[in-house]
């Protein structure tokens, strides 16, 4: 679940983005139309977000410092938590008010041909880049619904992607009915209620994703798979007795701390146990390769009394 930083994914939705957002600007300029104006501003924020997510997987890779020894692996993180806010902000909150404005003062819809020849041009462009959004999560939710993938990647980017792609067709389709309606019931206010639609989806979009980064970035353990493995190579060997406690720390998508009492026979001699600790450490890099960084501590093992 932690591999796989979906770069395919965001520059995809980046040049498609761009395309789209240049479409619709046109479009607008020749429609007057909110719903387009809204798209538009909706498309141009998702452009900026993905070069946000690409600047963010970028910094990620710098060498560990004196001042932050386990490295920048977080500012995958931060950069996703940053994508929500511009979501919420540039799209959602400016969409939910043009279409009030809209509602409130409608106007004629002009040159409504333009419109939907845009709208439809989008959709083809933005299923595309929905398409490979889906196909490079596939290849690392493994038998996870959607709805688990969003809520247990670690890696930000694909989450953030497909719920914006998602996002951006629904908005285009409530942007096609608005339209829509306008021309066929000759009533501005379609176009204004189209453009709060496409608003208010924006903003549970990004809500949702602030909560799951918000997650993210106050520091998730590892998966149960990912923390069986562990657990099996530790002991996987005659020099730990047992797993006293332990507790695992995503540093960063592709970067786990794992933390561990261990249970060690009380006649071995200190070279014996740092052997042990030394093999245990081996044992975890080889299972779990996104294990970096492993503190393992050595404890006396008691075995249980027996019972009467």
């Amino acid at each position: 679940m932690s591999a796989g930083g979906g770069t395919k994914a965001v520059v995809a939705a980046l040049f498609a983005n761009l395309g789209i957002a240049v479409a619709k600007f046109v479009a607008f300029a020749f429609t007057r139309s909110s719903s387009m104006l809204a798209e538009g501003v909706h498309s141009l924020a998702d452009s900026g977000n993905q070069v946000l997510l690409l600047v963010g997987g970028k910094r990620a890779q710098r060498e560990a410092t004196p001042e932050h020894p386990f490295g920048f692996g977080r500012e995958r993180y931060i950069y996703g938590f940053l994508v929500s806010i511009v979501l919420f902000s540039v799209g959602g909150m400016f969409a939910i008010y043009e279409g009030y404005e809209k509602i409130a003062h409608p106007h004629e819809l002009k040159s409504w041909y333009w419109a939907v020849g845009v709208l439809v041009f989008a959709i083809i462009l933005e299923s595309f880049s929905f398409r490979t959004a889906i196909q490079e999560s596939n290849s690392v939710r493994g038998k996870l619904s959607w709805v688990q993938f969003v809520r247990r990647a670690k890696s930000p980017e694909l989450p953030i992607v497909l719920l914006e792609d998602l996002g951006a067709l629904v908005g285009l389709f409530l942007a096609l009915g608005g339209v829509g309606l306008t021309v066929i019931t000759d009533e501005p206010v379609w176009d204004g209620i189209g453009t709060l639609c496409i608003g208010i989806l924006l903003v549970v979009i990004a809500v949702v994703l602030a909560l799951e980064t918000r997650s993210l970035l106050l520091g998730e353990a590892a998966d149960l798979d990912t923390i069986r493995a562990i657990e099996k190579a530790m002991v996987d060997g005659d020099d730990v007795e047992s797993i006293i406690h332990m507790r695992t720390l995503h540093l960063g998508p592709e970067e786990l701390l794992v933390a561990a009492k261990i249970a060690v026979n009380a006649r071995d001699t200190a070279a014996e146990v740092a052997s042990a600790i030394n093999g245990a450490e081996e044992r975890i890099r080889t299972a779990v390769p996104i294990a970096r960084v492993i503190y393992l501590e050595p404890d006396i093992y008691h075995a249980p009394e027996p019972t009467s």
